[in-house]
């Protein structure tokens, strides 16, 4: 196994000692690390049930934060300002520093925004292997399909949203990830889950194919990409098939293999919902193809 780096997650004054202290064991137990990634409006408490998943399959399992992420949702929401100006460039690169610190190349798996982080450390020849599960879109993904803009409309609506932090309502969170459970599911998936985010990745993602310049781009032909699986939730507002879609046809290109699926009656909740372990079943068999 190809060693992920030589740098040491603690020259980042961003990794917290919980991240360096899951480096170290990671490499201590010389398994397989797998990265997960949270996206907009979770924590990285959303992936506990998938870590113990993956630890129980002998892999090594490492949840980061995006930087200065509060430990609890009950922080979260006293201190929403934490999550604000953090930008698409500054959290993959935080990632990136800690993947440095690993000896054995990790899989990356990541949700929404996290899909799309886990294309970009993909593409920078990071991971061994990486699932993309309804991952926001990079540039060069075109559809605009209106369920997703509806769904990004709490944040895009305003400009100043691009400098804050920004909470859903409970209707807003049912819209764009809650929309395919019941009720009294989708109730307490807000309560339990729901953070508030940082605006300006959206408006990052939202102008990609406007600015060549953009932070949210993928490296789709980088030979060292590795093998790439992007999973796709039927019933999805927020990154509908067409955006899975159409990430999944830009990066065919590279030489690896690459695959995607779709998750029957699955909304944008797939990873914390009560049908989580459909998803993460899917990804497991998918990375134990490849370590």
């Amino acid at each position: 196994m190809t060693s992920a780096g030589s740098s040491t997650p603690a020259s980042n004054k961003t990794i917290t000692e919980h991240e360096l202290e899951q480096c170290e064991h990671a490499n201590a137990t010389g398994r397989t690390p797998v990265v997960f990634v949270h996206g907009l409006w979770l924590l990285p408490s959303s992936w506990d049930r998938w870590a113990m998943l993956f630890e129980d399959n002998d892999y090594t399992a490492l949840t980061p934060g995006w930087p200065d992420d509060p430990d609890t949702v009950e922080e979260a929401k006293e201190h929403p300002e934490v999550f604000a100006h953090k930008s698409i460039g500054q959290v993959t690169d935080h990632f990136a520093e800690i993947i440095g610190g690993l000896t054995r190349k990790p899989a990356v798996i990541g949700h929404s925004f996290g899909g799309l982080l886990t294309q970009i450390l993909a593409g920078r020849g990071l991971a061994v292997a990486s699932v993309a599960i309804d991952p926001a879109p990079f540039r060069g993904v075109l559809p605009l399909p209106v369920s997703s803009l509806k769904s990004a409309f709490p944040v895009l609506g305003n400009p100043a949203n691009r400098n804050r932090a920004v909470p859903l309502t409970y209707e807003q969170f049912r819209y764009g990830f809650a929309n395919a459970v019941s009720d009294d599911e989708a109730r307490q998936l807000y309560e339990t889950y729901a953070v508030p985010a940082s605006g300006k990745p959206l408006f990052q993602a939202a102008t990609a194919n406007l600015n060549p310049w953009t932070e949210a781009k993928v490296d789709t032909q980088n030979p060292d990409r590795g093998p790439l699986l992007i999973i796709s939730g039927e019933k999805d507002n927020t990154v509908p098939w067409a955006i899975a879609n159409a990430s999944y046809q830009q990066q065919q290109g590279n030489q690896g293999v690459t695959e995607i699926v779709e998750i029957p009656n699955r909304g944008h909740a797939l990873t914390i919902d009560s049908g989580w372990r459909e998803v993460a079943d899917t990804a497991l068999a998918f990375v134990q193809r490849f370590t």
